[in-house]
């Protein structure tokens, strides 16, 4: 299972460096898909600045159409518009699930947030049912909240 703790400390030496907030959320996305064998697909999308759409920053895993996301559409899309988390063990049971990869069996998305402010979201695919855990869950929180930090400094 993937630890958070090495990759929140690499992301705040990265900020204690100086790098910007794209160097970390790339940093970040390729850190936990080569983290374990069950995160087929891991990428970051950030909200744009009218709030009404999701635009992909960048992934690692099979290309997708999807490189922009209306709050509300697909199980992105309703993270952001239900301001929650989302742990979708069995996608094809799911009405919401935009299909990027038919292979796809469960998802798991978590917000890119400092309190009420949404900033964007980790997103993670997985070729294997229910691969999510509440574990998993709150390590990708754990560094989607360093993540956070930086994206808050910035827009000061």
């Amino acid at each position: 299972m993937f630890n958070p703790r090495e990759l929140v400390k690499e992301l705040q030496e990265m900020r204690d460096g100086g790098f910007l907030s794209d160097a970390l959320l790339r940093h970040a996305v390729k850190a936990i898909h080569s983290s374990d064998s069950r995160y087929d697909w891991v990428g970051v999308y950030l909200l744009n600045d009218e709030g009404d759409e999701l635009w992909l920053h960048n992934y690692v895993g099979s290309p997708t159409e999807h490189s922009k996301i209306p709050v509300g559409e697909g199980i992105c899309g309703l993270a952001v518009a239900e301001k929650a988390n989302q742990n979708i063990p069995d996608v094809s049971e799911n009405e919401h699930y935009i299909a990027c990869d038919p292979d796809v069996e469960s998802e798991l998305v978590v917000l890119i947030r400092a309190g009420d402010q949404i900033f964007g979201q980790l997103d993670l695919d997985s070729q294997e049912a229910a691969a999510f855990t509440d574990e998993d869950e709150d390590a990708i929180q754990a560094v989607a909240d360093k993540l956070a930090e930086q994206l808050m400094a910035e827009r000061r």
